[in-house]
């Protein structure tokens, strides 16, 4: 049972139906007495919609020139940025309501001679390593991460179980890219270690990948293709993946 006044993360339950609905009768209740609150949530849910609409390729924002220093900084210090052709550009911070408060708005990539999952490696070391924004979505273990993968990325692969190796989901991160809507999924041990899960499609190419793994710097990624997407694992070098 949800406590009055409601904090952030229970209205952005209810935003996103995440509540019980005896708990969302109970909120419902609230706002109908606190406009001001109401105002807010109201927002949030039209910033979702229009969320939905960009990862179903109705809509693409664009570029926020304001993060573009910022991203060229991480750009140069990390050694996969660096090998791009172009800058990779991060559009960030839009507050939605169904998504913890924030979205990824872009990750855009630029060039076909990157090595395999790039992109994936980059998410890591923008959000797992340095991270940048806060999350999407976040949990205590794989089941609702996985109803929430499912909202976005119909008939994918499921997501990897690692509780065997002491690893929980814990946040997610929408994100879009040339190739399409993409999505993070952070995991951490009880020592702090994170792993992530990565999701993309092919793209117009359909460019679907071999089972492969390789090694950039202080990181390691596995990657594959199934169920029409493309897949990665990224890790610190000598976690097994």
């Amino acid at each position: 049972m949800i406590s009055l006044p409601p904090s952030d993360s229970d209205l952005h339950a209810y935003v996103d139906h995440q509540l019980s609905e005896a708990d969302r009768r109970v909120l419902h209740s609230y706002l109908a007495n606190h406009p001001e609150v109401a105002a807010k949530v109201q927002a949030w849910q039209q910033d979702a919609q229009q969320l939905r609409a960009a990862l179903g390729g109705a809509l693409l924002q664009p570029a926020n020139p304001a993060l573009d220093p910022g991203l060229l900084r991480v750009r140069h210090q990390q050694r996969a940025l660096r090998r791009l052709a172009s800058a990779a550009a991060l559009i960030a911070a839009l507050g939605v309501g169904g998504l913890s408060g924030w979205q990824a708005r872009e990750l855009t990539l630029v060039g076909n001679s990157m090595p395999p999952m790039t992109d994936a490696l980059q998410a890591y070391r923008l959000f797992a390593q340095q991270g940048i924004l806060p999350a999407d979505f976040k949990v205590q273990d794989n089941a609702p991460m996985q109803a929430w993968l499912d909202r976005y990325f119909t008939q994918a692969s499921p997501l990897p179980d690692l509780q065997s190796a002491g690893f929980k989901a814990v946040s997610g991160r929408l994100l879009s890219t040339e190739q399409g809507p993409a999505a993070m999924v952070l995991y951490e041990d009880r020592e702090g270690r994170k792993v992530s899960f990565y999701i993309r499609p092919p793209g117009p190419q359909n460019n679907l990948l071999p089972r492969g793994s390789r090694r950039d710097g202080e990181l390691q990624t596995q990657y594959w293709s199934g169920q029409g997407y493309n897949y990665a694992m990224v890790g610190p070098a000598g976690i097994p993946l």
